[in-house]
């Protein structure tokens, strides 16, 4: 593209893709934060008292205002009114505002205090109402940590899908009629290594210097969410100059009427994406939360001497160096079309430290630093699936595929893992290596199929509506389920049984049938789409 075609920002390649850069960098931020606690949820229980239940509780408390007061649906009409510019820095500062009162939550400042013992005290309610016990967020029993955690979890989580949501519009307001796909699938990729990261650091900055604090995880997260709202911000000033230029306004000519969702849950095709969404990131998102628990548990681990290299402070961040060149160098291959030696080394390069990075993991003997590759290879692959559906298409043959792989991973985990780990300790690293892998590869079909097949589902006007719709439903499956994994494991062992003990037998294969659903969906899905033609499986991009 030459000097003189670029006529605003957008048409300019490396400034809507240093837009997209800011969008995901929040993301990322955001991402590291939603699963803080996932990797200590053993040191939860040993130094907090949250069961599996309370673990689970927490954990589901982000979605809970999204679906429960609707909040997700208003976030999609102030999207649609404010624009994104205005509800993409909303969205930060509620996160953060989230974020800094669980932070208090898991902070010693918050142990003998008046408000613990009002926690303590009130919010008791039943947890074996049926269907309500189980979403509900607080039950009898649950210590007032994680019962003012929750609440900081369900402001964080209003922000967090509102953030979801406002990035979605901002690519098709950036790419639209360009790389949609590609560009929806690099944001998640790069956003995902948030999960790595946290799985890295979380534990790390929790045992620094020997000492337990879980709070100093908390509060790293909150560092990094001060850093998302900054990305925002500066976002907010492009976005501006970009409007600028085009003369489009942010709020609507047309304002947001209850039609308008009318329309959207009167179409099939919208029903069985939104019903595939929910039961695909209902089988993954709640697996995040317990896949390091599970795994120190599946597997036969013994972590490494504190004083040798493996078990000191170092390896952490040889280990995250290793990962960034993983992730760069597989995602920067994507982009060498014109240079196949560029592109061969830089993929050789990425799948040696990957091997290096592996046998690290196995060498210092935690579970937190085997799960952290589970984002690695979506990076690698999520870029050339966006491409290729940009180019070719096939979004819902994807879906398909993403989900079959989906009960693959998870019946491994269930009944493969514990077997072969007893009888190998370094097979069953092995095999949880490689199934963690595929599992991440399975979830990138998602946002490079799924995401940028809304807009063919529905008119221009209410995407913002149409994304939040979605993200609601789906976190009615977010919220549910990592409270029923909680329940399933209380239910399944023994009272008291030790955190690294718990038999995850039963909640994989729960997870497993989440799977076998969303294949039934993505079959009938492909089937609708022939015959109604959305053009799911056309590509993006016309005229190739």
């Amino acid at each position: 593209m030459t000097q003189t075609s670029i006529k605003t920002l957008r048409d300019s390649a490396g400034m809507r893709w240093t837009a997209l850069l800011l969008l995901a960098l929040a993301m990322f931020c955001s991402y590291v934060f939603m699963d803080i606690l996932s990797p200590i949820k053993d040191l939860m229980q040993e130094t907090r008292g949250w069961d599996s239940e309370s673990f689970g509780r927490m954990q589901g408390a982000e979605v809970f205002l999204n679906v429960y007061v609707f909040f997700l649906i208003f976030a999609g009409i102030i999207l649609d009114k404010m624009g994104v510019r205005f509800t993409a820095v909303l969205s930060g500062a509620v996160m953060l505002v989230g974020g800094i009162i669980k932070f208090y939550a898991c902070s010693e400042s918050f142990v003998g205090t008046g408000l613990e013992a009002w926690f303590t005290n009130h919010l008791n309610w039943d947890g074996n109402i049926p269907i309500v016990g189980t979403i509900f967020p607080f039950a009898e029993g649950m210590p007032a940590s994680a019962k003012l955690a929750a609440c900081g979890f369900m402001l964080f989580g209003c922000g967090c899908e509102m953030a979801g949501i406002t990035v979605s519009r901002g690519i098709v307001k950036w790419f639209k009629g360009r790389e949609t796909a590609l560009a929806m699938g690099s944001e998640m990729a790069l956003a995902r290594l948030g999960v790595a990261t946290c799985m890295i650091f979380s534990p790390y900055f929790a045992k620094l210097g020997g000492e337990v604090s879980v709070s100093r995880s908390v509060a790293f997260g909150v560092v990094l969410l001060c850093i998302a709202l900054m990305m925002f911000i500066v976002y907010f000033f492009m976005d501006k100059k970009l409007d600028a230029q085009t003369g489009e306004a942010e709020e609507k000519d047309d304002p947001f009427k209850i039609s308008d969702l009318g329309k959207i849950f009167t179409s099939l095709g919208f029903w069985l994406v939104a019903l595939l969404c929910v039961l695909y990131y209902s089988a993954i998102f709640p697996f995040q939360k317990y896949a390091v628990n599970m795994l120190q548990c599946n597997l036969d681990l013994t972590p490494a001497d504190s004083n040798t290299f493996w078990g000191g402070d170092s390896v952490t961040w040889v280990q995250y160096l290793l990962m960034l060149v993983v992730a760069a160098g597989s995602f920067s291959s994507n982009f060498m079309k014109n240079n196949k030696a560029m592109k061969y080394g830089l993929m050789g390069i990425a799948v040696v430290a990957l091997v290096v990075y592996c046998y690290m993991g196995y060498m210092r003997g935690t579970a937190e630093t085997i799960f952290a590759v589970f984002p690695l290879l979506a990076v690698a692959i999520t870029p050339i699936l966006g491409n290729y559906v940009d180019h070719k298409g096939k979004a819902a043959s994807m879906l398909m595929l993403g989900s079959i792989l989906l009960v693959i991973c998870h019946l491994t985990f269930a009944f493969i893992l514990p077997g072969v780990s007893a009888a190998s300790a370094a097979g069953g690293v092995v095999v949880a290596y490689v199934t963690i892998l595929v599992l991440g590869a399975s979830f990138s079909l998602v946002p490079a199929a799924l995401w940028p097949s809304v807009p063919k589902l529905v008119d221009e006007k209410i995407i913002g509506s149409a994304y939040a719709a979605i993200f609601w439903i789906q976190n009615i499956g977010l919220g549910l389920f990592p409270a029923l994994i909680g329940i399933v494991l209380n239910k399944t062992n023994d009272e008291g049984v030790a955190a690294h003990e718990l038999d995850y037998t039963w909640a994989l294969v729960m997870l497993a049938a989440l799977g076998i659903a969303a294949l039934l969906i993505s079959v009938y899905l492909k089937a609708v789409d022939k015959k109604k033609g959305y053009g799911l499986e056309e590509p993006n991009i016309k005229g190739e």
